[in-house]
């Protein structure tokens, strides 16, 4: 029962939080981002997520090698591409990353160790963004009004006690994965995390941009890690949700306006749906080729017809004989010697 409830809480609480920052700011600034998302917002999106992809892919794939998986980089690509597509359609938001965990550990014959490269490739991402967030903190104090005050107060408390929670009922898994990370951690690793974290700000900067913003890049990086953040709050859909309310508080807090906070995190993530489309293709072509496969459902088992003595026809691969069948009807049977009491 909890396993089925919690996603629906999830969709629950993620489409509440848009409805009510949707209804307190208005769809004017929004709608008219949108309609300013250009072909050469769309050729940039595509671009750096083409980068963050395949930084993310290659991190994924020293993961798997200093923990004793081999796993090429070609195919790395093609499993993040569609992870993130069906991370942003699909209302979970990490069904993506548990398909490629699971399919790429039944792939090496160890579906645990599998899920062990994704959890720690992940984990390393999540560790520098928020050594970059606590480093923007530092930088501009005056955004800890997002985080400290109002609703962000009880989200950092409910996340805190969450993962203290978490941690204690999972400790021994804990440890285990702890142990894994400090394998896992290298400084190639910690270097294409950093990339792919830069490509994702780049992306945001070009949905400010999109959006009518014309502030500093230096002024606007500081928020969009805070958003960025706010992300891998588990009340999400697909990435939506916190992340537009971390945006709109953000920029309503150095006063660039919070409506147009919002509009810049929703050109975001629908530049971020464009950047994952790749993935859509990934998983058609994959699904083409496993009903073309041979053993498929679609294609049925080819049988040899042969003749043994006498014209009787020997079973096929697919129908063994069994003891009185065709083939065997023309043998005598041997008969058994009965043994005499002496």
């Amino acid at each position: 029962m909890k396993g089925r409830l919690w996603p629906v809480l999830r969709l629950v609480g993620g489409v509440a939080v848009l409805v009510a920052l949707v209804a307190k700011l208005g769809t004017g600034a929004v709608l008219d981002s949108l309609r300013a998302v250009d072909a050469t917002a769309v050729l940039a999106a595509l671009a750096l997520g083409l980068l963050t992809t395949v930084c993310s892919a290659w991190r994924w794939c020293l993961v798997a090698r200093r923990l004793g998986m081999v796993l090429p980089l070609r195919a790395a690509v093609a499993d993040c591409y569609q992870a993130v597509f069906l991370n942003s359609v699909l209302p979970a938001g990490i069904l993506g990353d548990v398909h490629r965990a699971v399919h790429r550990g039944r792939e090496t014959g160890d579906v645990v160790r599998g899920v062990r490269t994704v959890v720690l490739e992940r984990l390393v991402g999540q560790v520098v963004l928020v050594a970059a967030a606590a480093g923007v903190l530092l930088y501009r104090p005056a955004l800890l009004d997002v985080v400290v005050s109002g609703a962000g107060r009880w989200c950092v408390v409910a996340v805190l006690l969450g993962t203290l929670v978490a941690g204690w009922v999972q400790r021994a898994r804990l440890r285990t994965l702890l142990a894994d990370a400090r394998t896992a951690l290298s400084p190639p690793v910690v270097g294409l995390s950093v990339l792919a974290l830069a490509g994702y700000l780049a992306t945001f900067v070009v949905a400010a941009r999109a959006a009518g913003s014309a502030a500093p890049v230096a002024e606007l990086l500081p928020l969009l890690v805070l958003a960025l953040l706010a992300m891998s709050l588990p009340l999400n859909v697909g990435g939506w949700g916190p992340r537009e309310v971390a945006t709109a508080v953000g920029f309503g807090v150095v006063g660039l306006g919070a409506a147009q906070g919002l509009a810049t995190a929703v050109v975001y993530g629908v530049l971020c749906l464009v950047a994952c489309l790749p993935g859509a293709l990934v998983l058609l072509v994959r699904g083409v080729r496993r009903r073309s496969a041979p053993g498929s459902p679609a294609d049925p088992v080819p049988s040899v017809p042969t003749l043994a003595k006498g014209g009787r026809p020997l079973p096929t691969p697919s129908t063994p004989a069994a003891l009185g069948s065709a083939g065997a009807a023309g043998r005598p049977r041997p008969r058994r010697l009965a043994r005499s009491a002496a």
